[in-house]
């Protein structure tokens, strides 16, 4: 059954009310709420070890790289995107990598993620990068849908793979 006219207005004025900004420093205590929500929702909530502190230096320290966007409605602040540069060596092509991008679930379905992917893709443009790299859960198919559907490639070929904790510091010894 279609939307009425009052429903495709709703709609238009939900969205018509998130606006995409970069992350300011007095962003970071709602953004890293949003992080827990988006690791309870991966269910890696024993993994999320970040704190203000460490994501604050990430993004705004002297060797800080991260970037990021919050989408904002008049109330708060609804979504997030994380990303910092990368380079694909076979392909001799900078990009951007795209660390985590999560929109609260009511926001879902009225363009706020692709309107943030854009802007994504605008700032890696500007800088003459040539893609957004990026990894999804194969069990979040939701996802999987909404990048196929903007015409996102997927590499099945590779496994993600990661020094880590003991790992790392084994190997920097």
């Amino acid at each position: 059954m279609a939307p009425g006219p009052d429903q495709i207005r709703a709609r238009l004025v939900f969205y018509m009310s998130v606006s995409i900004r970069k992350i300011g420093e007095s962003d970071i205590t709602a953004v890293l709420e949003l992080m827990r929500e988006f690791a309870a929702f991966e269910n890696l909530t024993d993994q999320l070890t970040i704190t203000e502190e460490l994501l604050r230096e990430a993004m705004f320290d002297d060797m800080g790289f991260v970037e990021g966007f919050v989408a904002e409605d008049v109330k708060a602040i609804v979504g997030f995107a994380l990303f910092y540069p990368c380079f694909s060596s076979f392909r001799g092509q900078r990009g951007l990598y795209l660390e985590d991008i999560y929109i609260k679930p009511e926001y879902r379905g009225h363009g706020v993620g692709k309107t943030m992917l854009r802007e994504i893709a605008r700032i890696a443009a500007s800088r003459g990068f040539e893609r957004i790299d990026f990894q999804v859960l194969d069990w979040n198919t939701n996802a999987v849908a909404f990048y196929e559907g903007l015409s996102a490639v997927s590499d099945n070929d590779t496994r993600h793979f990661k020094f880590t904790d003991d790992a790392f510091k084994d190997l920097a010894s």
